[in-house]
Formats: structure tokens, sequence, C-alpha cells
């Protein structure tokens, strides 16, 4: 194994992280702090760069939606970690049972060792230091592999990370596609990737050769229900906000909305005001984000065009348009042969379908893969646990878009299809740390007394102790 992890530089740098690891396995609280306050002021010095250059990589991303949907949480992040971590460390204690006694039991978490974590496009400063604070918190050494679409950003992080830290402790990687299947080929301690299903399928296929744990962080289909109760204009409106962030390249984004039929028309007339509102003209507005590259935004004018030739009623957003800058529309009445209805959007289209009682609005969400999110508009309690009950999502939000993404004491992660396995906070830390049981077995002890031969008369009367009849 060692001569051959150093045949190329990801070999090499992952050796030598290794190597780190083997001479300190268990960083001390006070190690982890310095190492997450030393992220917080880089990020904090660096927030104005990142910003600019996420935005050149996007041909022009909103400076304010970076700020609140990256920078802010980032830091969230950190802090909460720097908080929790002296708790989060501590050794629970577990119960033992009387015949065991007397002993104690407890779990205590214990750094994996080596993590890889590969970042997406769409947000990557939250999904590269959201991740990797919590890895460094548990006490790992840590490899990251930044985007290829996002090369200006990717560029000014890996050299704030080499400032900041040294590479036997964390190591940015950028490249192609072809760096990223060597990247996940490595037999790391655990690997996190977020991004598409597709290519979450062959991570996990090449991750599986070394039995690395995965965690993946995918998407889907998220579905917005809007029940009969709910503030109709007050839906709409967050249901806007959820859509519109980043230009709806989201992974939790709504992907459509599911209205009843008796609403349908007073739904759209009332998004496209909504978004008029958000957006009173496109083409120069500096909140208005871009798509990504020109392959994303073919993909998606290739949704509408094939959404047209199947009979769809296409309403757009007023405001001129240019560069890679879509504006946001609504597709009515949509069906299942679109491709818009099969694949995940992950840009500013969204499909609204009529439904006439809420049983058949979940069996619509039901015939599809496990969406990452679901959202639920509507207060009456006994219809929303009955939706929570009766769907799978990674996560739910009641009268609200995407925030649950933001709590850091609450997991995050996909079910099926959406992902597996889950962090941020304390979640975070258990994926990468190892709980490790320990029994502590003190000098006396009366295990003595069941050892063989068998038949003695204590083990008789532990035996009917054990296996009375209720």
């Amino acid at each position: 194994m060692q001569t051959q992890l150093a045949t190329n530089p990801l070999q090499q740098h992952f050796k030598q992280q290794q190597d780190a690891y083997a001479k300190q396995p268990y960083p001390s609280s006070n190690q982890r702090k310095a190492w997450l306050k030393q992220l917080l002021v880089q990020l904090q010095q660096h927030e104005s760069e990142f910003c600019q250059t996420i935005s050149q990589d996007f041909s022009h991303r909103s400076i304010d939606e970076t700020r609140i949907a990256e920078i802010i949480p980032s830091m969230s992040a950190i802090k909460y970690c720097i908080k929790h971590l002296e708790q989060w460390m501590q050794p629970s204690s577990k119960r033992v049972g009387l015949l065991f006694q007397p002993a104690k039991a407890y779990v205590l978490p214990q750094p994996l060792g080596v993590v890889g974590i590969i970042v997406p496009w769409n947000y990557p400063i939250y999904l590269a230091i959201g991740t990797l604070c919590q890895a460094l918190a548990a006490g790992n050494r840590v490899m990251i592999k930044m985007s290829e679409f996002t090369p200006q950003f990717s560029q000014c992080f890996q050299a704030m990370i080499t400032n900041c830290f040294p590479s036997d402790l964390v190591h940015v990687v950028t490249g192609d596609t072809d760096i990223a299947q060597a990247f996940s080929q490595l037999p790391f301690n655990h690997l996190l990737f977020t991004g598409s299903t597709a290519v979450g399928k062959h991570v996990m296929r090449a991750a599986s050769e070394h039995l690395t744990p995965v965690t993946l962080e995918l998407g889907g289909k998220s579905p917005a229900l809007i029940a009969q109760d709910a503030d109709f204009d007050e839906a709409i409106q967050r249901i806007a906000f959820g859509k519109t962030m980043n230009a709806g390249q989201t992974c939790v984004a709504p992907d459509y909305v599911l209205v009843h039929v008796s609403q349908e028309q007073q739904f759209i007339e009332k998004y496209l005001l909504a978004l008029q509102q958000f957006y009173p003209e496109i083409e120069k507005n500096p909140d208005y984000t871009a798509i990504i590259n020109q392959k994303q935004l073919d993909r998606l004018e290739h949704y509408l065009e094939d959404a047209k030739q199947h009979g769809a009623i296409i309403h757009t957003m007023a405001g001129k348009t240019s560069g890679r800058k879509l504006a946001h529309c609504v597709i009515q009445s949509p069906n299942a042969n679109m491709t818009v209805m099969q694949e995940e959007i992950f840009g500013p289209i969204l499909p609204v379908i009529g439904y006439s009682h809420i049983d058949e609005a979940i069996a619509y969400i039901n015939q599809g893969t496990r969406p990452l999110a679901l959202y639920y508009f509507g207060f009456n309690s006994t219809q929303q646990q009955y939706v929570l009950q009766h769907t799978h999502s990674g996560g739910v939000c009641f009268n609200e878009t995407l925030m649950h993404v933001a709590q850091e004491d609450l997991p995050f992660g996909g079910v099926g299809a959406s992902g597996m396995g889950s962090y941020h906070g304390v979640e975070g830390f258990k994926t990468f740390s190892h709980e490790k049981s320990v029994f502590v077995r003190p000098k006396l002890s009366f295990m003595k007394m069941i050892y063989p031969p068998y038949g003695q008369w204590l083990q008789k009367k532990l035996f009917k102790l054990y296996f009375k009849k209720p």
C-alpha cells in the first residue's frame, strides 16, 4: 500500500496526511479549537474576495446571496463547533447489565483519520467550509476536491487554505473530472460527496473498492405542497424566495409546486407578481444571479423547449435578459413525458401541478424517488402530521423553504436517491468520528462464577432468574 501511495501527487498528499495523523491520532480540544478559530479568521478576511471570485465564475452572482447563503452559514457553523466541541468530545456513559457488574461502559468519539470532501459548484464556500469545520472538530486530517466549474474561487480558496494550514492537515485539490475520479478512489477513512445522484453513484462505486464509508448529499425533485388552509400569499412569497435563491441552483430548492386546482391560476399570477417585486428588471440587476455555465444553460433551455413540444404553457417573468441570466418561469399543465418532470431542475423553472385532494398530492410525491426536502404550507396540525408520516424526504419545512438547512442543531441529509448519511452540528462531528465502545472491568469481578464447567448451583440459579416464564 505505501509503495502504491507514492506514485502520484494525490497519493503523496494522502500518505503525508496519514503519517501526520499517526503522529497525532487524538488532537486535544485546544488544538482543534485553534484550527477552527484560524479558519474563522481567514474566512472573515477573505469574505469580499470570495464573493467576487464566485461572481466571476457564475458570470454574475449576487454578492448579497453569497453572503446570506454561504458566508454567514459558514461562520455560524464554525462558531457552533467551537462552542460545543468540549461537550461533543466527552465520553458518553452507557448502562451495564446486572449480570456484568461491577463494570462501566462508555463510548469514546475518536477521529477517523484522513477524510475526503468533494465540493460542488453551486455553494462552494459553505459546502467546503461547513464540512471542513466539522471534520476538523472531530480531529481529522482533510483533503478537499473543489469543483472545476468554479476555477476562480477554487484557486482563491486553495491559496487561503495553503496559507492557513499545513498541507498534512488540510489540502485542497483542483482539477477536472479525471482528478475527481482519482480523488474518490483514495482509501479515505470517510468520504463526503455533495452533487448529483448520477455522479454520486460513481463516487460510491469507487469508494467501495476500499470499503470507504460515504456520506452522499444529493438532490432530487423537492416538492412544495400548498394546502387549502395555507396563507396563500405568504406561501407564494416564501416559495419564490426559495426558488430564486442562486437562480434555483440549490439542491433543496422547490422543484415543483402542488396546489389545489381551484387556486392553480391564481398561484401562477401571484407567483409571477412576486418575482417581479423581487427583481423589477433582470439584465443589469445586481441581485439577479446567472446560470453557472453554458452547459447548464443549454440544459435548462432544452427543458423549456421540450415542455413546449409536449403541450405545456410557459409563463415567463418580464424583463430583458443577457449573457447567462435566464428569466424565471412557470410551467403550467406539465405531464410525465416532459424531461423537466423526470429530472431535477436545478434552475429558475417551476412546474405547477393541480390536485383535487391532499391524498392525490401525496400519491404524486410518493410515485417518484425520495427527495432531499419537502415543503408543506398549511396550519392544520393533524394534516401536517399526516403528510409527515405518509411521505419520505431528507428534511421537511412547514410554512417555509430552505431554512432547515441553516439550523446547525438539525442533521442535514437525504434518503434513498437523495443521499445517505447526514452532517451539520453534532451529526457532522459523529459522521467524521468513530464512536468506539469501551467496556472497563475493575480488579474485582464475579464473572468467574459463570466460567466452565457448567451445571454448578450458581449457574442454575442464574438460568432460573433469566429464563423464568412471565
